[in-house]
Formats: structure tokens, C-alpha cells, sequence
């Protein structure tokens, strides 16, 4: 195999045997696709992130190729061929579609993107990409971010090209970049938030000299959409080892454009070390978060996980017996959650849920202090919501002590609450409590119309549905109205 790395001999083969294995199973989508750009007079590869994850023995149903072919040539050829086409990303010279084919004898739905040859760069001004159009397969591979992802497989002959080395690196499990870094880097600032979202997915070392180049110009990822930053972000934070992806983001000033309440947890400590770093608390917290996944990664738990502390530079306080207090740092935490994550564009929704979480992670732990009564219990689920199975694995994920016995205290109390919400589940609809009478019987009851005083009568029964439970009807009646009286009054 040409380019290949004589080195590590062994990784190379296993490598290769894997890729050959992987683009087998391919082939029915592949090598047919392949054809019909050979009959039209164009070429056809299988390049980037595909040879490489074909490489590793993890190549999924979503191919890209890149081609000679121009867009409006490669609509032309797809469009006959696969069951949708979309032309989302034509203006940067992408086609997408959908194929759906029978492979190792079941149905299978395969994601296609097909790229013209092209390089593309910023202007030191601009949120966009220049794109032009090359002409040689060579051309468009120095334009890519890694060597790892500058390799191809033309088809349908299964020639690898590897011009820069890519096969060595990905046996060496590194991340260089084509050309220098610093051209790489000027071409799209947002390839070193990759570099760190590619350590953090493949468990790679980025390259000394990468790393360089990143701490060198980290302030034009300024440059980059918002929108672009937080899909890069987004992936890393899911990844299989985000807290070597978010360190690397740190260490190399990244981190301070694009999230500068992570670096800010990096206090320094008293002289007589009397609170942990909370940079590093935040991470181990993350890392145990993801522990407790059971239905894969988990965005809005990861992302409270290591946002759940932020509030705490800004509440920092030295107290007279010389401990150290972060009062309501949650509170503040969930403010400056919700602040971040408007910048970064994330949806309403998953703003919503993560500072509510960051809001509630404290809650627990005046559980410890006393036991609490049904209506406390009762006030956690309801405040919690449909959130309340991540906040037990956010809870129990934020103890990090080293305290054996403090740490198994811990973890009693919070099976103890676990059990009593269970207990109480059963007894009631715990996690959609409800008053006893709902708007409509409250106006019929109080003879009111449809205002204010219905909410705040229903405000009233609600609280009086977590202080006691449900109650007999005649009994809420009872209660409605002698409130009501006293309000009269």
C-alpha cells in the first residue's frame, strides 16, 4: 500500500485488513455509485472521516466521496440513483442523499455526501468560506484538516492515495495537520476546536507543533458562527473521552473564546489548600455523569455536569474562620448557564432543562441534614419535573471526595430519597401532581370567572396538595372555600 509508515508494520496491516473488510461491506452503495460517476467521465473516491474510521474497523452508512465532477454534473448523476436528494450544502459544492440497499442480506440506509474537489479559506473579516473548485484529488486533500482525514480510496479500482502520511498517523494514534498548522488553521479557525473534538472521539495526542499553532491563534476562532462553535462543541462534549478534548481546549486558550466559564473554575487555592479545584471536580463530576448513562451519551446531563459549578468564581468568599464559601452558586450558575448557551445558539429547550438542573444540583444535600418530610420529598420531584431522573445522576455524579466513609454516607442518604420518591410514587402521581380541583371546578366553587384569583387559588390548593397529599373532595371544598373567606376579608 502506498505512503504506508514502515515503523509500526503491525498497526499498518491490522489497519489495512480492517479497511479492506470495511469497504466490502460497502461496496454494493460504493462501487455502484462509483460506476455511474466512471460512465459520465468523472472520478469518484471515498475520502475524509469514511477512510479513515474504515481504517479503524468503525465505518458507518454515512459515506463521503469526493469527485471531479461539479455539483450540477453530480446532481445529474445521483438523482437517478438514490431514493432523496437534498441540496442543502451545494453553495460550498456538497450533495446529499439517501440510498437505501441490500447489504450482508438485510435492507440498509446509507447517508451520501459528494463533494467537489475545492479548497476554501476566511478572510480575517468574514464568517464564511470562500469556496473554489480544484481539479486534482491531490489539491483537495492538502486543503483537509488532518492527515488522518487526508486519505482516499478511488473507486471502483480501491486505490488508496495517502499523500501526506495519514495511515503512519493513525497507526501512531496522532493528529498533524497536511500543510503547517498555521496555514490549516487560517484556512478555517474552527479546525482547532476539531483538533480537540477528534482527541476527545478517537483518543488521539495532538502533535506538539499543533498545539502550538493553537495557542498561538486561538482568537480567530472568533471569526467562526456561533452556530458552527456549538455543533464542534456539541461532538466533543458527547465523545468518548471529552475531558481530554475540553483540557486540550483549555491549555491552549481556546477555551476562553468559546467558553470562558470553563478556564474561570481554575481557582487558586488558599495557602493551606482548604477547597478542591473545582476545574478538576468539574471533570471527574462530567466523567462520572457519563458513567451513569444507560441510553447512550447523554447532551443535556453532560452539559450540566460542566457547567454545574460556574457559579462558583463569582460567589467565592473567604470566611472569618477561614473556610470558604460559594454561597448560591447555583442559583448564579443556572443565570450564567442560561447567558452561555443563549451565545452559543442552543435551543430554548435544552437551555431551559440544563439551568434548571444547574439551579437544583444543591438541593439534595439539605436532605443529609435532617429528614425531610412527604412535602419536601414531594416539592423535589415536583420542582425536578420530567428532569428528575438525570438530577439523581447529576447528584450523585457531584461527589468527589476522597472520604470513603463520607462518600458511602453520601450515597446511603441519596438511595434513602430514591427509595422514599419510589414509596410515594406509589401512594400518588407523584410526578404530575395536580391540585384536587382543577380551574373549572374552582370557579364553579368560588362563582368567579376565568382571572387571577382562579390562579391564585389554584396556587393555594397545589401547595396544599404538597403539604398533605391528596385529599378526600369534600375536604378540598372545604379548604377552598375557607381560604377564600379569609381572602374576602
Amino acid at each position: 500500500m502506498p505512503n504506508a509508515n514502515e515503523d509500526n508494520p503491525r498497526a499498518l496491516s491490522q489497519a489495512q485488513d480492517r479497511a479492506v473488510s470495511e469497504l466490502l461491506r460497502v461496496s454494493p452503495v460504493a462501487d455502484d455509485l462509483a460506476r455511474r460517476f466512471q460512465e459520465a467521465g468523472f472520478s469518484l473516491a471515498l475520502v475524509g472521516g469514511s477512510v479513515r474510521d474504515a481504517l479503524l474497523g468503525r465505518l458507518g452508512n454515512d459515506l463521503d466521496f469526493t469527485t471531479d465532477a461539479r455539483p450540477e454534473d453530480v446532481l445529474k448523476i445521483v438523482r437517478p440513483w438514490a431514493d432523496a436528494v437534498w441540496e442543502v450544502g451545494i453553495a460550498f459544492g456538497t450533495v446529499g442523499c439517501q440510498k437505501d440497499a441490500r447489504v450482508d442480506g438485510a435492507e440498509q440506509r446509507f447517508q451520501v455526501e459528494v463533494t467537489t474537489y475545492r479548497s476554501e479559506a476566511y478572510d480575517r473579516t468574514s464568517r464564511k468560506p470562500e469556496v473554489s473548485y480544484g481539479d486534482s484529488i491531490e489539491e483537495d486533500l492538502i486543503r483537509r484538516d488532518f492527515t488522518v482525514n487526508a486519505m482516499a480510496v478511488a473507486l471502483p479500482e480501491k486505490t488508496f492515495i495517502d499523500p501526506h502520511g495519514g495511515l503512519g498517523d493513525l497507526a501512531e494514534r496522532v493528529l498533524r495537520t497536511p500543510g503547517t498548522p498555521e496555514d490549516s488553521f487560517s484556512d478555517d479557525p474552527l479546525r482547532m476546536m476539531r483538533a480537540a473534538r477528534f482527541a476527545a472521539q478517537l483518543d488521539f495526542e495532538v502533535a506538539p507543533e499543533v498545539v502550538v499553532a493553537m495557542k498561538a491563534m486561538a482568537g480567530r476562532i472568533e471569526i467562526v458562527s456561533a452556530e458552527r462553535v456549538r455543533d464542534e462543541l456539541n461532538k466533543l462534549i458527547l465523545s468518548a473521552h471529552p475531558a481530554k478534548g475540553l483540557a486540550l481546549l483549555v491549555d491552549t486558550g481556546l477555551a476562553d473564546y468559546v467558553l470562558p466559564e470553563l478556564p474561570a473554575l481554575r481557582l487558586e487555592r488558599d495557602e493551606h489548600h482548604r477547597h478542591k479545584d473545582v476545574y478538576d471536580h468539574t471533570l471527574i463530576v462530567l466523567e462520572q455523569a457519563m458513567a451513569l448513562e444507560t441510553e447512550g451519551p447523554d447532551l443535556t446531563l453532560r452539559l450540566a455536569a460542566l457547567l454545574h459549578d460556574i457559579g462558583k468564581p463569582k460567589t467565592r468568599r473567604f470566611e472569618s474562620d477561614g473556610r470558604v464559601s460559594f454561597h448560591h452558586h447555583e442559583v448564579v450558575g443556572a443565570k450564567m448557564t442560561k447567558k452561555r448557551m443563549t451565545a452559543l445558539k442552543y435551543s430554548n429547550e435544552l437551555i431551559k432543562d440544563v439551568s434548571r438542573l444547574v439551579e437544583l444540583h444543591l438541593r439534595f444535600h439539605g436532605y443529609g441534614e435532617g429528614e425531610w418530610t412527604d412535602s419536601a420529598v414531594r416539592r423535589y420531584v415536583r420542582d425536578a419535573g420530567p428532569l428528575l431522573t438525570r438530577l439523581h445522576k447529576l447528584t450523585r455524579s457531584d461527589c468527589t471526595t476522597r472520604n470513603k466513609r463520607k462518600a458511602n454516607a453520601l450515597s446511603r442518604a441519596y438511595d434513602g430519597l430514591e427509595e422514599r420518591i419510589a414509596r410515594l410514587q406509589e401512594q400518588e402521581e407523584l410526578d404530575s401532581i395536580r391540585p384536587d380541583l382543577d380551574g373549572n371546578e374552582i370557579m364553579e366553587i368560588l362563582g368567579v370567572r376565568p382571572g387571577p384569583a382562579v390562579g391564585q387559588a389554584y396556587k393555594f390548593l397545589l401547595e396544599l396538595r404538597l403539604e398533605n397529599g391528596p385529599m378526600e373532595r369534600g375536604a378540598a371544598v372545604a379548604a377552598l372555600k375557607e381560604w377564600w373567606a379569609a381572602q374576602e376579608q
